[in-house]
């Protein structure tokens, strides 16, 4: 290790964030490998070391024989002022070299809030901010996750490709494509040129962006040889793909301190707010013995005291009995809890609740999301109000006192009356725990969580306007007044964060300018509430001419969107479809009980969804 860092690392909180050294870790020669992967978290290592995503492209990318790749986490402030006073700049854990050093920059990208992460960690390094100053092969910057696949357009000043959807194959065929390029000598332009041919492959500068007298975006003219449309790409069999069972150890505490498996991508549900339940889709579930097998390993070689059974809806899992049978059987005597995470109220039953609390008993959550019927239909939660207590009441008479509930403020066609009807739901549930609750010497402790609507692109609800934030303010104002003070924890959303993630979520290429602009003037954590700091953010604006106001408004249904080159196989006049049945109050079944026609399943060859 350096002796700078080392000096450095006696000041700074938590310094095994920063070290490397993990149980697990990879570490390989560098003249036996042709490429090198630097592969960029942009948060802190805690948040990363959680991704499980990141852990999936880790031990992919090191699988093959001549690539190494090595992690890369954004530095807490503290950290970062150390380096920036010692002019050290940002390293890999596995190797400790610098990361302007690597052949290839990656990026996993989970959230809108982590955009200023990825530029500061790039000036961190040394390394030209945007893609039009790289001029050579060395250090492409690429990078992928949902933000990307669903809208690569504000990065797109910055990122020299983007890879869409899941990368387990489409990875590997990129890194076999530079080790080709970097031996024949090609030039940055020829490598991105091919790169562009592969599936899911997107290289924003191979389109040209016009926008009209209204502001408007125009048109989208991609360049001879590039694809009128990128279609991000899936794993089709889970079964067969890599899974990190021989997974890395944190040696310092993280957010997700346990085991994980994952019982299958997308959702069955289409809540019509809901971009990863779009996205992610088609359903492809992985089996009850390809799970046992990879469960009992993975907890063999980490020696976690927790299992995790991870999706967006576990409970939808149709073999769940038997896989939670399977895996009791080997956690029990070994003292290891066995925990199902996002639940729903609709399908929980007495017999799963008391098998997941055979060892340890946590808390229940569920996201009922809006307060009455009527505004549940419009956002397509196909959940009632008496399976939510029945659901409470099951877990009350089962022993459970502890209630965690997540609803949304602002969602379209929301009035007083939906607000208020989040109250009134929490006084019923406090009503059936004084029913039917058995432990009562604790009492009953309802969490209740309020977040700022969103509009997402590549959901029925990317057209719509946000409420401004003083109507957020207000609505979460009165839902305060109206509930139960006793025995209910109430929390909520900062506006201002949630709006500027609107103006990202839905931006055009004109960000690009103030993304950068925020970066130089002190952006950085935004997702941290001691870090994010509003003012620089409208001064950014400001400075650049830009209205974020522009981007949280209501979208003309026949306006071109900056992420129409991307197809995540979700059909616009589907989208359309559902939100005129939003309006209409209409509920659309689940894809178990009939198709809905969105097109995710020709990705997957016509194989219908499953799960």
């Amino acid at each position: 290790m350096h002796t700078t860092m080392q000096r450095i690392l006696t000041r700074v909180q938590k310094p095994a964030r920063y070290v490397g050294g993990e149980y697990n870790q990879i570490v390989k020669d560098r003249a036996a490998v042709d490429v090198r992967v630097a592969f960029c978290f942009p948060d802190t290592y805690e948040i990363g070391m959680s991704n499980l995503g990141m852990r999936i492209l880790y031990g992919v990318m090191n699988a093959m024989p001549n690539v190494w790749c090595e992690r890369v986490f954004a530095p807490w402030g503290d950290m970062e002022a150390e380096m920036r006073r010692a002019a050290l700049p940002l390293w890999a854990l596995e190797s400790h070299d610098p990361v302007r050093d690597f052949d290839l920059i990656a990026f996993t990208v989970g959230y809108e809030m982590s955009y200023t992460n990825i530029l500061n960690m790039l000036d961190l390094a040394g390394v030209p901010l945007r893609a039009s100053e790289r001029t050579g092969l060395h250090g492409l910057v690429f990078a992928g996750g949902v933000c990307c696949t669903c809208n690569p357009e504000p990065l797109a000043d910055f990122v020299d490709f983007f890879s869409l959807g899941e990368g387990e194959e489409s990875t590997v065929e990129v890194l076999e494509l530079y080790a080709r390029a970097k031996a024949a000598g090609w030039s940055k332009v020829q490598f991105l040129q091919e790169a562009a041919k592969l599936e899911g492959i997107y290289v924003p500068s191979l389109y040209d962006h016009a926008y009209g007298p209204d502001g408007r975006l125009a048109s989208i003219t991609p360049h001879p040889g590039a694809p009128a449309r990128v279609t991000k790409r899936i794993v089709r069999d889970l079964d067969r793909a890599f899974y990190p069972v021989h997974d890395l150890v944190p040696s310092t505490e993280i957010v997700h301190d346990r085991t994980n498996v994952e019982l299958f991508r997308g959702c069955i549900r289409g809540c019509r707010f809901c971009q990863a339940g779009f996205c992610y889709r088609p359903v492809r579930a992985r089996s009850v013995d390809c799970l046992t097998e990879t469960a009992e390993a993975a907890l063999a070689a980490a020696g976690s005291h927790e299992l995790t059974l991870s999706s967006l809806s576990t409970s939808d899992y149709r073999e769940l009995p038997a896989l939670t049978d399977r895996l009791l059987a080997y956690c029990d005597g070994r003292k290891i809890n066995l925990s199902l995470p996002s639940l729903r109220a609709d399908n929980f039953s007495r017999e799963l609740m008391h098998k997941v609390q055979t060892v340890r008993k946590s808390g229940l959550t569920f996201a009922p999301e809006a307060g009455t019927q009527r505004l549940r239909d419009v956002i397509n939660k196909n959940v009632t109000e008496a399976e939510i207590l029945e659901t409470c009441a099951t877990a009350f008479a089962g022993g459970w006192s502890s209630v965690k509930l997540y609803f949304m403020l602002g969602l379209p066609t929301e009035t007083d009356e939906d607000v208020l009807g989040i109250a009134d739901l929490v006084y019923k549930i406090l009503r059936t725990w004084r029913e039917t609750a058995t432990a009562r010497k604790r009492g009953c402790h309802i969490s209740v969580a309020t977040a700022y609507f969103v509009p997402k692109p590549f959901t029925p609800f990317q057209w719509e306007a946000q409420i401004p934030p003083e109507e957020y303010t207000r609505r979460q104002r009165l839902l305060k007044e109206h509930m139960p003070s006793r025995s209910v924890d109430y929390k909520w959303h900062a506006p201002e964060l949630s709006r500027l993630e609107a103006v990202l979520a839905r931006g055009d290429r004109r960000l690009g300018p103030v993304l950068e602009w925020a970066v130089r003037h002190g952006a950085r954590l935004d997702a941290w509430d001691e870090y994010f700091r509003h003012d620089v953010w409208m001064d950014a604006f400001r400075a650049c001419g830009v209205d974020p106001d522009f981007y949280t408004g209501a979208i003309p249904e026949d306006a071109v969107l900056p992420w129409e080159t991307v197809d995540v196989g979700i059909g616009r006049r589907f989208l359309l479809r559902e939100r005129r049945l939003a309006y209409e109050g209409r509920t659309t079944p689940d894809c178990r009980q009939r198709c809905a026609g969105c097109g995710a399943d020709g990705l997957n060859e016509g194989v219908a969804c499953h799960a």
